[in-house]
Parts: C-alpha cells; sequence; structure tokens
C-alpha cells in the first residue's frame, strides 16, 4: 500500500492543476453546441499533453537543481527571470476565472453572495499554503478532489445516457465551420505547457532520482489521462443533454443548472460539487505555479517551505479573488493581456524543455524511442501555430 501512495502524486496534480474551470466552460460549450463531433480534438492535445509532462519529469529526475535553475545557468539568468515573469503572469491572469469557477458552485447550491463563497474559499487556499509540509496536503488535496470530479462527471455521464455510436461517428477530424476560436482554446486547456513545465518540480518535491524514471513517466501518463477522461466526460454530457437544446452556454454551470428538470436538484449538486472541485485545484495548482516559479526566478528557491515563495504564491491567490470580487468575471484586457503573454510564453518554455532533452549531460545516457522524439517536436510546432492564429486574432 505504501509503495502505491509513492507512486501517486506529480501527474495527478498537473490533471488537476489544468482542468479548470475554463476546461470545463470550453467543453461545455463545444459539446452543446457541435456535440460528439470535437472529441478527437482532446485526444490530440492528450497525447502532446503527454509526451511534454513526461519529458518535464524525466528532466526533473536527472537535475538536482531546478528547471528555472538549469536554464538559467545553461541560457543566462535573463532569460530565465523572463520566462519565470511570464508563467506568472499567465498564473495570475487567469486566476480570477479559478476562483469565480469555485464561488459560482457554492452561490448555485446555498446561494448567499459569490464574493462571499469567493472570500471564503480563497483563505481557505492561504492556509493550506501555510500548512507544514505543503506538498504532501496539496498531494494529498488534489487526489480527493480529482476523485472527487471523476465520481461527480462520471455519474452525471451514466445518466445523460450518450449516444455511443454519435462518439464513434464524431472522430472525422474535421472542424466544424465557427468552432475555430473554441477548438483553439479546448487545446490551450488540455495541452497546457505551463502545467507540463511544472511537472519537473512536482517530481522533485517528490524526492524522486534517476532511479524513479519510469515511475514517474508512468504516473505522468495516468495522470494526464485522467485529465483527457475529465475534458471527454463534460463535452459527451454537453453533448447529450444540451445540444439538442438550443442552450446557450456561458459558463460551465450552465450545464449543472440544466441538470436540475431533467434529473433533479441532486443531479445538479452533484455537477456543482465538481465543478468547484475544478475550480479549487485549478486555483490552488496555479497560485502553486505562478508562486514557485517567480520565486526561483527571483533566486528565492523553490523549496514549498520558503516563506518567500509562500508569499508569492499567496499573492496570486489574492490577485485572483481581488479581480474575481471586483468585477463578478475575467476583464477583457485580461484575457487579452493573458493571451498576448502565452503567445510568448508556451512556445518558449516548451522550447527550452526541447534544447534540454537533446543535450547529453541533462540526459545522462537516456534515450528515447523515435515516437517520443517526434511528438515534443509535433506539439511544439503546434504551439507555434497557436500563438501565430492568436497573434492574428490580436492584432486584426
Amino acid at each position: 500500500m505504501r509503495s502505491i501512495f509513492h507512486k501517486i502524486g506529480p501527474g495527478l496534480i498537473t490533471a488537476a492543476l489544468v482542468f479548470g474551470p475554463g476546461s470545463l466552460t470550453v467543453n461545455t460549450k463545444l459539446g452543446a453546441s457541435y456535440g460528439y463531433n470535437l472529441i478527437w480534438v482532446i485526444v490530440i492535445s492528450i497525447i502532446f499533453m503527454i509526451s511534454y509532462t513526461t519529458l518535464s519529469g524525466t528532466i526533473g529526475c536527472l537535475t538536482q537543481k531546478s528547471l528555472m535553475q538549469t536554464i538559467s545557468q545553461l541560457y543566462g539568468k535573463y532569460t530565465s527571470f523572463f520566462l519565470g515573469l511570464g508563467i506568472f503572469f499567465i498564473g495570475s491572469s487567469f486566476q480570477a476565472g479559478n476562483s469565480i469557477g469555485a464561488g459560482v458552485a457554492f452561490y448555485e447550491m446555498f446561494g448567499i453572495s459569490q464574493a462571499f463563497w469567493i472570500s471564503v474559499i480563497s483563505l481557505l487556499a492561504i492556509f493550506l499554503v501555510y500548512v507544514r509540509s505543503f506538498y504532501k496536503v496539496l498531494e494529498i488535496v488534489m487526489s480527493i478532489l480529482v476523485l472527487l470530479m471523476l465520481i461527480c462527471f462520471f455519474v452525471t455521464l451514466i445518466l445523460s445516457k450518450p449516444d455511443i455510436g454519435a462518439i464513434i461517428q464524431g472522430f472525422t477530424f474535421s472542424i466544424p465551420s465557427g468552432s475555430e476560436l473554441l477548438v483553439v482554446a479546448l487545446v490551450a486547456s488540455s495541452f497546457s505547457i505551463v502545467g507540463a513545465f511544472y511537472q519537473s518540480y512536482l517530481v522533485q518535491a517528490k524526492g524522486w532520482s534517476k532511479k524513479e524514471i519510469k515511475i514517474s513517466s508512468a504516473e505522468s501518463i495516468r495522470g494526464i489521462l485522467v485529465l483527457g477522461f475529465l475534458s471527454s466526460m463534460v463535452m459527451m454530457c454537453a453533448a447529450s443533454i444540451l445540444h439538442h437544446q438550443n442552450i446557450e452556454v456561458n459558463h460551465a454551470a450552465d450545464l449543472g443548472i440544466a441538470l436540475e428538470p431533467l434529473f433533479g436538484e441532486t443531479t445538479k449538486v452533484l455537477f456543482m460539487i465538481g465543478l468547484f472541485a475544478a475550480s479549487f485545484t485549478s486555483l490552488l495548482g496555479n497560485a502553486t505555479i505562478g508562486g514557485t516559479i517567480l520565486g526561483d526566478a527571483f533566486g528565492f528557491g523553490h523549496d514549498f517551505r520558503s516563506p518567500r515563495v509562500k508569499i508569492m504564491v499567496v499573492l496570486v491567490i489574492l490577485f485572483g479573488s481581488s479581480i474575481a470580487i471586483a468585477f463578478g468575471k475575467l476583464p477583457l484586457q485580461l484575457i487579452v493581456f493573458a493571451q498576448a503573454i502565452t503567445i510568448i510564453v508556451a512556445p518558449a518554455a516548451a522550447f527550452f524543455l526541447l534544447k534540454l532533452s537533446i543535450r547529453k549531460d541533462i540526459m545522462q545516457g537516456i534515450t528515447y524511442s523515435v515516437l517520443q522524439r517526434i511528438l515534443p517536436v509535433g506539439g511544439f510546432l503546434l504551439l507555434v501555430v497557436l500563438a501565430f492564429f492568436h497573434l492574428k486574432r490580436l492584432i486584426f
């Protein structure tokens, strides 16, 4: 039993922090608008996500220094600093959406104001940051909430009775007209290079080294498959319940609200619990990524026990909750800013992971199959294409 728990952690945490209210909303909108026709996009995105998560985890097992420290040593302090700053801004910019998602779930279940729940949830997150052995606490909380999500969304899926034949027919590998922007958002939410980048930190926090590389890779694959399973279930639920009702979806909570007249209050509550779990794991995880990596870029180190690193993590939580309470939604200007930063940071993070993966002094004799070498390159090219798409959209 002890050996089983030793193998659980980094990949599952990465899956939990990537699958947030943004992913839920995108999957719900696509399922409601286009049925089962875009599940294949999740499959492709998850394959690329696995390739980068396992790559990052392997680098974490092979190096004693953190990823940012390694990049600083090999490619310069300014490179490391600006990359860390970019990741911090991405995490902070989307943190408001995580706070809102968690607040909406409790508001729909219990009433009271959304701002009240956002404040309570943010204080809970800050409390967890300052609990002793933060990584172990993070691992336990994420594991419990991921299990909760799996149960909630699986029960919802069973009740929605998806059309298996339509799901199979949906693998046409075509993109319906008008869905292009949402497909880009779906790929970005499932293939999160920032989440994959952070895997090396989680592996080192776990204490894994070269001898645990196979465990790290297997655990990464399991965790990211959970991410794909969660995304697919939500899209299939939306396709089964909303697609033929012409219900306009603005938030993932709309799917939960639509469940009530069909299956009763209990099913709605079950879905809202899943929404809270997705929002809270992403809120805590994104804050940890942004704060830890910025702290590392500033030279504070990456130890979860460091007071300065904890302050950085708390700053991300406070920023997100403040924006959520002030605006009640993610401001358009903040979305544009986050997208502009992502255009630069996502391909850059993938580029440095690729560079490190071909260095003999880093890889220490570890070799990859042809497929393991091709997939990260393909993922990098996909990120470059998405960046160009975003840039063209922002300019024109």
